[in-house]
């Protein structure tokens, strides 16, 4: 059923393939296997995708009620056996609707669980995971995912912060070339490559470090620095923030450390996949 969900999420057996860790042919091959069971096709296929057949759809609410129950059952005997506590690594904004909407949910389902939060600066995008600080964490890629698994819950345009008189400010949209002169925001030496460069917007730059969204958006105000930030963000009235249309969007993930079977995790994340998608 976890392979069918997949598979009916992502509409593509390459993509639910790797979201489940596996190679694309013994998921083919549960799916046809499932569907001989069924005695109906589950999924349209096509040489771009798949698409769910109205058996496959009926499938799909039942096996997402069947799965939940399942790891309702996984948390309550976790929770009688002691582990009934859950920590989350936030990083940045704790304000995204998304966060509220999971954390209600997450609530809802598990009454009994102890959530502790970790709220975590930017110079660790993992929020302490490879440290073992944390169980899961919510946060942006990109970081190196090394031992790590990542499920992907949204993706947000960036756009650059500047301040409201800065000639710039006023623009309906930037390409990243037109602030190649500026001064950038930098995270401290030792922070993920990865990660830095992302917030770079993919070269080298110079400017001053900064460690929490707050001292980035200070850096703008008091020194011009360019900042980036995702959009929809409120800011303070003195700054302004400029779509960028050349800038890969930013990704919203849950992410644990790879193997780590704790059924909490595994309720986390499917309630955070849901809670994210409206």
């Amino acid at each position: 059923m976890r392979y069918f969900v997949a598979v009916a999420e992502e509409l593509h057996f390459g993509r639910a393939a790797t979201r489940l860790h596996m190679s694309q042919p013994p998921l083919s091959r549960a799916i046809k296997q499932l569907e001989a069971d069924v005695g109906a096709l589950l999924f349209a296929r096509s040489p771009i995708g798949v698409t769910l057949t109205p058996v496959g759809r009926v499938l799909l609410d039942e096996a997402r009620a069947l799965l939940d129950h399942a790891d309702r059952v996984r948390v309550r005997v976790s929770a009688a056996a002691g582990a009934a506590t859950i920590t989350v690594g936030i990083l940045g904004d704790g304000t995204d609707p998304g966060v509220a909407r999971l954390a209600a949910a997450y609530r809802r389902n598990h009454p009994g669980i102890d959530i502790r939060i970790r709220d975590t600066d930017l110079t660790d995008p993992t929020c302490g995971l490879r440290a073992g600080l944390v169980d899961v964490a919510l946060t942006r890629a990109p970081f190196d995912e090394t031992a790590l698994t990542v499920r992907v819950l949204r993706s947000d345009p960036v756009g650059v912060v500047l301040r409201s008189d800065d000639p710039l400010a006023h623009r309906d949209r930037l390409h990243l070339a037109e602030l190649s002169d500026r001064r950038w925001f930098q995270f401290p030496q030792g922070t993920d490559p990865l990660w830095q460069s992302y917030w770079n917007g993919g070269r080298p730059r110079e400017g001053p470090v900064v460690r929490a969204v707050q001292e980035c958006l200070q850096a703008v105000l008091w020194n011009g620095t360019v900042g980036l930030a995702p959009l929809g963000h409120d800011l303070p009235a003195e700054l302004a923030v400029v779509p960028l249309i050349d800038m890969a969007p930013s990704r919203v993930v849950a992410v644990w450390n790879e193997g780590d079977a704790n059924p909490l995790i595994r309720s986390f994340i499917e309630i955070a996949s849901t809670a994210y998608r409206h």
